[in-house]
């Protein structure tokens, strides 16, 4: 194991599964605008993860409180910290049994549930690797229910960053709940650094898009998040949010207003090709 963590020291670890409104395209932008001094960094939106890894690769001392609301999710993480040689064996297995038959295979898988922890971990991976734009999505009774994507050759296995995710995670910096958002943040203090990245709000009829847990995340959670975000505030704390451009986003955070900068993003998890383009999203600093 040494050995392997030795060979793997200058990867970046990436995302291990693909998130609705994960941050790998917006990275640099976010970047810029990261406060140069920061004591704790909080993240309780974390999905993929791919601003922690971004900012765990600047500074692999940073002391991060991250959680999300999704149990799956953070069992995922958990198993890779912990387990993650009895993960990649049954990831392998998996994709040989996908290649044999990729269909019968995939639908099966999805209709299983598993109680094992590496066979629970493994299910999300693998399905998330060969569904439908690699889209996380349950219905209301938590059941996941997106079909077989169209790929001829899904990596299920990547050892490499499965390795680099497991490496930086057992860091005894880096603590990871599941929990929600207000409870993740009870102990943010002055000068720590809060990044909000929630189910964005609709911006029409159509754009719903809130079922990452059985539990949707609705207008009443984004003004539970803007009473968070002040209370934050209030506190000291550096405060960072990522949201959708919408009337009601704009509306919630005018007093705010002198510190929202507008977002060029791509959706790629848009299951029509041409809407991934020329999106606008906001970013709400309190700094």
């Amino acid at each position: 194991m040494k050995q392997q963590y030795s060979q793997i020291l200058t990867v970046t670890p990436k995302p291990f599964v693909k998130w609705a409104g994960g941050k790998r395209q917006l990275l640099s932008v976010l970047a810029q605008h990261v406060p140069e001094k920061f004591e704790l960094y909080f993240e309780p939106f974390l999905g993929g993860g791919a601003f922690l890894f971004h900012l765990i690769s600047k500074n692999n001392s940073l002391k991060c409180n991250v959680s999300d609301l999704n149990s799956n999710l953070i069992l995922s993480y958990v198993t890779i910290r912990d387990r993650v040689e009895e993960l990649i064996a049954a990831l392998e297995i998996h994709s040989k049994n996908y290649f044999k038959n990729p269909k019968q295979y995939y639908y099966q898988v999805r209709e299983s549930n598993p109680k094992n922890q590496i066979d629970k971990v493994s299910r999300l991976i693998f399905l998330n690797k060969t569904c439908f734009n690699g889209l996380y999505r349950v219905n209301s009774k938590g059941k996941f229910n997106v079909p077989l994507g169209k790929y001829t050759n899904p990596n299920i296995v990547n050892k490499e960053n499965l390795l680099a995710v497991s490496y930086v995670l057992q860091s005894k910096h880096i603590s990871i709940k599941c929990q929600d958002f207000t409870k993740a943040l009870e102990n943010a203090q002055k000068d720590d650094l809060v990044y909000l990245d929630p189910p964005y709000q609709p911006t029409s009829d159509t754009a719903h898009f809130t079922s990452y847990t059985d539990e949707s995340f609705d207008y009443k959670d984004q003004q539970r998040l803007l009473a968070t975000f002040e209370k934050l505030d209030s506190k000291g704390c550096k405060v960072m949010l990522s949201n959708s451009k919408s009337n009601e986003i704009l509306d919630l955070f005018s007093a705010h207003s002198k510190n929202i900068i507008e977002v060029n993003s791509n959706r790629f998890i848009n299951s029509d090709s041409r809407k991934r383009t020329g999106h606008i999203e906001l970013l709400i600093k309190n700094y």
